[in-house]
C-alpha cells in the first residue's frame, strides 16, 4: 500500500512540474507579443498596452459629400481617456497634383458638438498631405494631446452607456480655393451595445422552436379530431410568438429618427422577419437589382455618397481658417510629454496596416452602397443598416428567406412522417395514437404551409408595400406586385371560403325545423357584446310592422352563421379543412381569423405604404391600434387564457404604447437626443417585458402540451403533476363550452339563533292631539282649572267641598273636547311629579298609579256621590267602617280592571268604580 501511494504522489508531482514548466516557457513568448507605450503625465510615468480598447472610437465610415476629390479607404479616430490623447488614421488617394490642405475633425455626441480641432497637416508632420500629390498615397496618422477642458462637455456616462450615439466628421479643405473637397463621417461607439444578434437571436429562436414542437405534437396526437382540437387550442401558438417578434422589429419601419439604442435592440429580432445577412445572398441581389438602388432619402434616411450640408450643424469656411492651429503637437500644460517619442514611431507605422492582427484593430470599413451615413438611424433604412442590409434589398431578402422556410417546413414534415413510421415499426410509439397523422400527413403538410403564409401575411404585405413606396428596380417591383396579389387575394379568398363553408354544414336535428332567429343555441348563450348589440327582435327579412322585405345578397349567400348548425369545432370535416384558421378561437369567435387578416393588412399599409410620411404613419397607426385594442379586448377571441393575456392585453398595450412614444422621434418636434434616448430605453423596457412574458408562456405551453399528449396515461412523470393535470383537463373541458365559470356554491346557512325581542324603546315623545287646540294647558293646574273644580276632597285649593254649580263647570264645556274625553297635558316633566307628590302625598297603592289614573279615580268618586245610593244599597256613612283614602277621606269599594276606550288612547290599567260599573247608564 505504501509503495502504491508513493508512486501515485510521484506521478502527480511529475505532471504538475511539467505544467509549471510549460507555463513558464510560454509566458515570456506571450509577453513578447505585447507592445507597451510609455506615457508620462502629472502622476508620473506609466506603461499602457498598445492594443487596449479606447474609451471612444469610430467604426464604419461613409462619404458625406458625394463628389469628394479624395478617395478614402480608411478613416478612424479614437479617444483614450487614460492618457488624454486623440488618435486618428487616414488612408486613401487623390487625383489632385499639388494642393495644400486644411483639416477639420469634429466629434458630436447626442446631437451636440463635444470636440473639434482644425489644423494644417504640414504643421502636424503628415508628409503625405503636405502638399497633397496624386503620386503619393495618403497615409496620415497622428496623436493629438488634449486637455481636460477639451473634453469637459463629454459626460462620464458616455464611456459606459450602451450604444453611445456619436459621430466623428472629417472635413478636408483646399487652401487655394478655401472650399471643402472631401467629407467623411464615422459612427462613434464605446463598445457597449444592446445588439447581440449572435447570442440573443439564437435564444429567441430556441424558444420559437420549442413553441413549434409543442404545437405540432399536440396537433398530430390523437384519433378524435374534436378532442385533439380542444387540446390544440390551449397549446402555445407559433402565430402569437411571431406576432410578438414582428411587432418589435417592424416598429423600426416607421419613418422616425430613431435613437441608436432602439436600433441595436431591434436587431436581435431581425431573423424573425427574414432580415438575415448573408454576403453571398446580398451580392446576388445586388447583381439582380443593378445600379438602381433607389433613394433612401424618400423614407427619411440620410444617404451615403450624397452632399449632407447640415451634417454636424454645417460649417463656416471663415471660421475654419481662423481656428487653424499652427502646431497641434506642442506641449499642453498638464498633459505631459506630447511630442512623438522614438518608441511611438514604429507603433504608428504598424497601426497604419489595416490587416494587422497584433496592432491597432479598433477601426471600421467603408459602408456599402445603399446604406445611410453611419450614425444616422432614420426610418426603416436606418434600422436595416444595423444589419448591413440596404433598404433596396429588404423585400428580396425577406422573400428568399421565407421561401427557404417553406422548403424547410416541407422537409421537416417529410422527416417527421417517416420518423414516426420508423418508431412505430420498432414499437416505440403506439400506432393508434398517431394513426391519423400517418394516414393524412400530406394534409398536415399543406396546413403547415398555409399556416406559415397566414403568420407571414403582415410581414410580406409590409415589405411589398415598402418596395412600392421606395421604388428601385422595375424587376423587383414586378416581383413585389406578384407576391402582393397572390398573398392578399389568396388569403382573403381562403378566409371568405372558410366563412362560406360554415353555411354548408348540416343542420342540427333538434333545431332544423325551427325558425333560425328564434332558436337560441349554445353559441348565443355566451355573453357576447357583439351579439347583444346586433341582435334584432324581428326576423331579418321582416320589417318592424311584420311586412316581408326582400333579402340582400349577403343574407342569401351568408345566412346567420350561428343558427341551427353543427359548430365548426364539433365538425371533423371543417376542422380538417380550416382548423389551421379557427381551432384556437372560442366557439363564439371562431371567425376571428378574418378580422385579424383585415387588421394586419391595415397595419402593413401604414408601415409600408405610408413610409416617408412620419406623422401620417404614427398618428394613423395609433388611432387604428387603439380601435383594434378596444375591439379585441371586448372579444377576447382565444380559448386559452394564456393566449388572451399575451395576445390581447400585453401585445395590444405594447403596440399602443410603442407607437405613442415613437411619435416623439419626429425631427419636426426637435426633441433633444438625450431625451430621445431615455424614451428609447422606456420602449426597450416595455418590449423586453413583453418578450419575457412570451418566454414564460412558451415554457408553460410546453408543459401543458406534455400533459395533453399524456392524457391517455394513468400516470406521468413527475408524479407531482398528476393533480395539476387533472385540474388542467377540467379547465380545458370547461373552456371548450365557451360558458362562464360557474359561481361557487353558497356557504351553508348558519344555525338560527334563539329568537329574542328585536326592538327596544329608548325614548318616547308625545305628539300634539286634537284636544291640544283648545285652552292653554298651563291653566290646568291653576285656581280655576278643571282639576281643581272636580276635586271632591279639596275643592278649590282646600276651601271646602265644591258646590254642584262649581263641579259642573268642567273642562269639557270650555273646550272643543267631546263629552267624556279626558284632557291631558301636552307634556310632563319630573318636576310635575315631584310637586304632586309633595302636595298630595301618596299611598302604596297610589304610588303604583299614574297621574291620570288618580285624577280619574277622583272624578269617578264625585260622580258616584252625586247619583246617590247604588243598586246594592245605601252607602255607609260611618267613618269607622269605610277605609280612608287620601287625607283621611273615605274611599268607596272599587276594584282594578283593564279598560280601553274605543278610538281613544289605550291605557295599561285603570281603577273603575264598582257601583258605576254595575249601575244603569246615565242619560245625558
Amino acid at each position: 500500500m505504501a509503495s502504491v501511494r508513493s508512486q501515485t504522489l510521484f506521478s502527480w508531482f511529475t505532471v504538475w512540474s511539467i505544467l509549471v514548466t510549460l507555463l513558464s516557457l510560454s509566458t515570456p513568448a506571450a509577453a513578447d507579443n505585447v507592445t507597451w507605450i510609455k506615457y508620462t503625465g502629472n502622476d508620473g510615468t506609466i506603461w499602457l498596452k498598445d492594443d487596449r480598447r479606447p474609451a471612444l472610437y469610430t467604426r464604419d465610415f461613409g462619404d458625406c459629400q458625394g463628389d469628394s476629390l479624395i478617395n478614402v479607404t480608411r478613416f478612424d479616430a479614437a479617444y483614450y481617456k487614460d492618457n488624454m490623447t486623440v488618435l486618428f488614421h487616414l488612408e486613401g488617394s487623390s487625383a489632385l497634383t499639388n494642393e495644400s490642405l486644411m483639416m477639420y475633425i469634429g466629434v458630436f455626441a447626442y446631437g451636440e458638438s463635444r470636440f473639434n480641432l482644425t489644423f494644417n497637416p504640414c504643421s502636424a508632420n503628415i508628409d503625405s498631405l503636405c502638399p497633397l500629390n496624386s503620386s503619393i498615397p495618403i497615409s496620415a496618422n497622428g496623436i493629438i494631446p488634449i486637455a481636460q477642458a477639451d473634453v469637459a462637455t463629454i459626460p462620464a456616462i458616455a464611456v459606459t452607456i450602451p450604444d453611445f450615439e456619436g459621430q466623428a466628421i472629417l472635413r478636408i479643405f483646399a487652401n487655394s480655393t478655401q472650399s471643402q473637397i472631401a467629407c467623411f463621417s464615422a459612427v462613434v461607439t464605446n463598445g457597449a451595445t444592446f445588439a447581440h444578434a449572435s447570442a440573443v437571436g439564437p435564444i429567441l429562436g430556441v424558444f420559437a422552436v420549442i413553441a413549434v414542437i409543442s404545437s405540432v405534437a399536440v396537433a398530430i396526437y390523437g384519433q378524435n379530431i374534436p378532442e385533439t382540437r380542444k387540446h390544440y387550442a390551449h397549446s402555445i401558438s407559433v402565430f402569437v410568438v411571431f406576432s410578438v417578434y414582428h411587432h418589435i422589429f417592424f416598429t423600426g419601419a416607421l419613418s422616425m429618427n430613431w435613437p441608436s439604442v432602439l436600433v441595436a435592440f431591434w436587431s436581435n429580432y431581425a431573423w424573425s422577419a427574414g432580415m438575415i445577412y448573408s454576403q453571398r445572398m446580398q451580392n446576388s441581389i445586388n447583381q439582380f437589382i443593378g445600379s438602381n438602388t433607389g433613394n433612401i432619402s424618400v423614407v427619411g434616411a440620410a444617404p451615403n455618397g450624397e452632399n449632407a450640408i447640415g451634417l454636424g450643424g454645417g460649417y463656416q469656411i471663415s471660421q475654419i481658417y481662423k481656428r487653424a492651429a499652427s502646431l497641434p503637437f506642442e506641449p499642453h500644460e498638464g498633459t505631459g510629454v506630447t511630442f512623438r517619442p522614438n518608441e511611438l514611431e514604429h507603433v504608428l507605422k504598424r497601426r497604419a496596416l489595416a490587416n494587422s492582427t497584433d496592432g491597432y484593430s479598433w477601426y471600421g470599413t467603408p459602408v456599402k452602397p445603399g446604406l445611410p451615413l453611419p450614425g444616422n438611424f432614420s426610418g426603416f433604412a436606418g434600422t436595416l443598416a444595423e444589419l448591413d442590409i440596404p433598404a433596396s434589398n429588404a423585400f428580396l431578402t425577406g422573400l428568399l428567406w421565407f421561401l427557404i422556410l417553406m422548403a424547410c417546413l416541407l422537409g421537416t414534415m417529410f422527416v417527421l412522417k417517416w420518423g414516426v413510421e420508423a418508431l412505430a415499426a420498432m414499437r416505440v410509439v403506439k400506432t393508434n395514437r398517431l394513426g391519423y397523422f400517418r394516414k393524412h400527413w400530406l394534409r398536415f403538410a399543406g396546413a403547415a404551409v398555409l399556416r406559415t403564409c397566414y403568420i407571414a401575411f403582415f410581414m410580406m404585405m409590409l415589405l411589398t408595400m415598402f418596395q412600392f413606396t421606395f421604388g428601385g428596380s422595375s424587376g423587383v417591383k414586378a416581383i413585389a406586385a406578384v407576391v402582393f396579389a397572390v398573398l392578399l387575394v389568396g388569403m382573403l379568398a381562403i378566409c371568405g371560403l372558410a366563412l362560406w363553408y360554415r353555411t354548408k354544414l348540416e343542420a342540427l336535428p333538434e333545431v332544423a325545423g325551427q325558425d333560425s332567429q328564434g332558436a337560441v343555441d349554445h353559441e348565443k348563450k355566451t355573453h357576447s357584446a357583439w351579439y347583444k348589440i346586433s341582435r334584432s327582435r324581428t326576423h331579418p327579412n321582416q320589417s318592424a310592422e311584420g311586412e316581408a322585405r326582400p333579402s340582400t345578397w349577403l343574407q342569401r349567400h351568408f345566412p346567420v352563421l350561428n343558427s341551427g348548425r353543427v359548430h365548426v369545432h364539433d365538425d371533423p370535416n371543417y376542422t380538417t379543412k380550416f382548423g389551421w384558421l379557427s381551432s384556437r378561437f372560442r366557439r363564439s369567435k371562431w371567425w376571428f381569423f378574418s378580422f385579424w387578416s383585415i387588421y394586419e393588412f391595415v397595419r402593413a399599409a401604414f408601415y409600408g405604404g405610408a413610409a416617408g410620411r412620419a406623422l401620417t404613419q404614427v398618428f394613423g397607426l395609433l388611432a387604428w391600434e387603439i380601435i383594434a385594442l378596444v375591439a379585441i379586448v371586448l372579444m377576447r377571441p382565444f380559448e386559452s387564457n394564456r393566449l388572451n393575456l399575451l395576445m390581447v392585453y400585453l401585445l395590444g398595450f405594447s403596440k399602443v404604447a410603442t407607437v405613442a412614444l415613437s411619435s416623439a422621434f419626429d425631427t419636426r418636434f426637435g426633441l433633444d437626443r438625450i431625451m430621445t434616448t431615455v424614451i428609447g430605453v422606456i420602449i426597450i423596457v416595455i418590449q423586453g417585458i413583453l418578450t419575457i412574458c412570451l418566454m414564460l408562456a412558451i415554457i408553460l405551453g410546453s408543459i401543458s402540451s406534455y400533459m395533453s399528449i399524456t392524457r391517455y396515461r394513468e400516470t406521468i412523470k413527475p408524479r407531482s403533476w398528476l393533480k395539476p393535470r387533472t385540474r388542467y383537463f377540467a379547465h380545458v373541458d370547461r373552456k371548450a363550452t365557451d360558458r362562464p365559470k360557474p359561481r361557487p356554491p353558497p356557504p351553508p346557512p348558519e344555525p338560527e339563533a334563539p329568537k329574542e325581542p328585536y326592538f327596544s324603546v329608548s325614548a318616547v315623545r308625545r305628539e300634539p292631539k286634537i284636544e291640544d287646540e283648545g285652552q292653554d294647558k298651563e291653566n290646568l293646574d291653576g285656581p280655576g282649572s278643571h282639576r281643581a273644580s272636580m276635586d271632591p276632597v279639596h275643592g278649590a285649593y282646600g276651601q271646602g267641598p265644591a258646590s254642584r254649580t262649581q263641579s259642573m263647570r268642567s273642562r269639557t264645556s270650555m273646550s272643543n273636547v267631546p263629552y267624556g274625553a279626558r284632557v291631558h297635558r301636552t307634556s310632563w316633566s319630573m318636576r310635575d311629579f315631584q310637586d304632586m307628590g309633595i302636595e298630595q302625598g301618596s299611598t302604596p297603592t297610589q304610588s303604583r298609579m299614574s297621574v291620570d289614573s288618580m285624577h280619574d279615580v277622583a272624578n269617578r268618586h264625585r260622580a258616584s256621590s252625586l247619583r246617590g245610593p247604588s243598586r246594592s244599597g245605601a252607602v255607609n256613612e260611618s267613618s269607622d267602617t269605610i277605609p280612608s283614602g287620601l287625607n283621611g277621606q273615605p274611599l268607596l269599594s272599587r276594584h282594578k280592571r283593564v279598560a280601553s276606550m274605543p278610538g281613544g288612547p289605550k291605557r295599561n290599567s285603570s281603577v273603575v268604580n264598582e257601583e258605576k260599573e254595575n249601575g244603569p247608564v246615565e242619560e245625558v
